[in-house]
């Protein structure tokens, strides 16, 4: 690529190399963005994008290549530096202090003061105007941020990068936490911003999403640029597949049985289950070899469910059977023995232990298979891990390694991995692909529909109707802690879904 600036390229990169020991995350990356446009960069987990945007941010010094900036050739020397260029990252875990105040957070690191002395007026009063400026005048400056919905706090990490000037935004995965109606909101947000001439680079793997806000995309793999300034508009969904992951994926989601199972008696069976504030009343089973989807706004209760019936929260009514035995009410230990698992939705936080090894994640609800004599074989630890990693495919290979330097696709495989060597009776999956590449995706659903095959009873809840609606052979639809509607999946469609979640008109 030419070293000249196209005309109104705002930034331009070129030839992007960085290595790291023993790897090289990008081999050559070229991206260039203009000035008021979103700019969509895609690619499956370990392609790069987050190694290419923490260059962009300075968190990381490229080994080769050139960043010019408004046609002017520039080092990012740290990332304060980038920052006053006007180049600000929202990551996709949001960095914010969540005892500190909107107002607080937003100026964090370069606080208004003068002559040393705090103006925490002034500072409201600022941050009154970013609010403003993203639409969101209702929230308030005092508020403590650790009480902000997640969308609330995507829109405070905005308006910190709003207060630095910027001119080129860059958002990781920002519509991860979100429901449908807080997605169109940031798109409202983002479309705002970029007619006031500032640039987005937007990360996400819900291609779906691309098509709505996107202008134009880059498509990375293996740390190469493999496709540019493609149109949003106008590039097949097969196209960007096939960019992505070098092959053509034409049945994302894996047929259902052609032939009705013998239900028998239910697995799991749950009854008038409550959670005072949260869900009451509700009521479903699961067959062997069934998959259960619940569609419902993110805060509708879908979790708590989940983790209700996994004893990670105490049901104050109501009961949770497994193959005709209750459980006990609040008790993760006696769901487990009964042979339920659970893969959360935050599954750096909840599911892994990431400075652990893979072995270790994968064996660690089964432990007592692997001890003799008060001591633990890890040798039989290993080899155990490494026949599950192999039959997933977990990649890279090598169950040594610590489980947080796996992308997010192949972490999700560990956790499942875990509920395999568990046997388990009930599979639990809260969000089973957020942050996970279409490839990955399309492997997962696969393990999920094997794992039914086999007998397990599946719940799956997902903030994607496509997804619930795709996987599931039923699927429950709750709205504001109630189950409003049940059918098969197959006798309803996703706008009838998002009706139900809308209004909540019983069906």
């Amino acid at each position: 690529m030419s070293t000249t600036t196209k005309p109104g390229v705002l930034l331009q990169m070129t030839g992007i190399v960085k290595e790291f020991p023993g790897v090289r995350a990008l081999g050559g990356v070229d991206l260039d963005v203009r000035a008021g446009e979103v700019h969509c960069l895609l690619g499956q987990n370990g392609a790069g994008k987050s190694t290419l945007i923490k260059v962009l941010a300075a968190a990381y010094q490229p080994d080769e290549g050139t960043i010019r900036w408004d046609g002017v050739e520039t080092t990012l020397s740290s990332p304060m530096a980038a920052i006053k260029l006007g180049i600000s990252t929202i990551y996709q875990e949001l960095d914010l202090v969540a005892d500190l105040t909107v107002a607080e957070n937003v100026f964090l690191g370069h606080e208004i003061s003068r002559g040393g002395i705090s103006q925490r007026s002034r500072a409201n009063r600022l941050v009154r105007d970013l609010l403003a400026r993203l639409g969101h005048s209702e929230i308030s400056p005092t508020r403590i941020v650790g009480e902000l919905s997640p969308a609330g706090q995507q829109i405070v990490s905005m308006a910190r990068a709003l207060s630095h000037d910027t001119r080129l935004l860059i958002l990781d995965e920002p519509s991860a936490v979100l429901d449908q109606g807080e997605v169109d909101n940031l798109f409202r947000v983002i479309r705002g911003l970029t007619a006031e001439g500032v640039a987005v680079v937007y990360i996400s793997h819900r291609l779906e999403e691309i098509r709505k806000i996107g202008d134009r995309i880059t498509v990375l793999k293996d740390g190469i640029t493999v496709a540019t300034g493609l149109a949003a508009a106008d590039t097949p969904t097969s196209r960007l597949i096939q960019l992505m992951t070098g092959r053509s994926i034409e049945y994302v989601f894996p047929a259902r049985p052609v032939e009705a199972r013998d239900q028998g008696k239910p697995v799991l069976e749950v009854r008038d289950l409550a959670l005072p504030g949260v869900f009451s009343g509700v009521d479903f089973t699961v067959h062997a070899g069934e998959i259960v989807g619940i569609a419902g706004l993110v805060g509708a209760g879908r979790s708590e469910i989940l983790e209700t019936v996994y004893g990670a929260r105490r049901a104050s009514t109501g009961s949770v059977s497994v193959d005709g035995k209750q459980l006990r009410r609040g008790s993760v230990p006696a769901a487990v023995a009964a042979g339920v698992g659970l893969a959360p939705e935050e599954r750096k936080s909840q599911g892994l232990l990431l400075d652990q090894a893979v072995y270790r994640n994968i064996t660690i609800s089964s432990l007592g298979r692997f001890a003799r004599g008060g001591f633990l074989n890890s040798a039989a630890e290993r080899r155990r891990a490494t026949e599950l990693t192999t039959s997933l495919d977990v990649r890279p290979a090598g169950v040594v390694r610590a489980v947080r330097t796996l992308s997010g696709g192949n972490q999700q495989k560990v956790v499942l991995a875990r509920w395999l060597l568990r046997d388990c009776r009930v599979l639990l999956l809260d969000e089973p692909t957020r942050g996970v590449d279409v490839g990955a995706r399309s492997e997962i659903y696969a393990l999920v529909r094997t794992l039914a095959d086999s007998g397990v009873a599946v719940v799956v809840v997902s903030s994607e109707v496509e997804e619930v609606l795709g996987l599931s052979d039923r699927v429950l639809v709750i709205r504001e802690g109630v189950v409003v509607h049940e059918s098969a999946a197959t006798e309803i469609d996703e706008s009838r879904v998002l009706d139900l979640v809308m209004e909540g008109r019983v069906a």
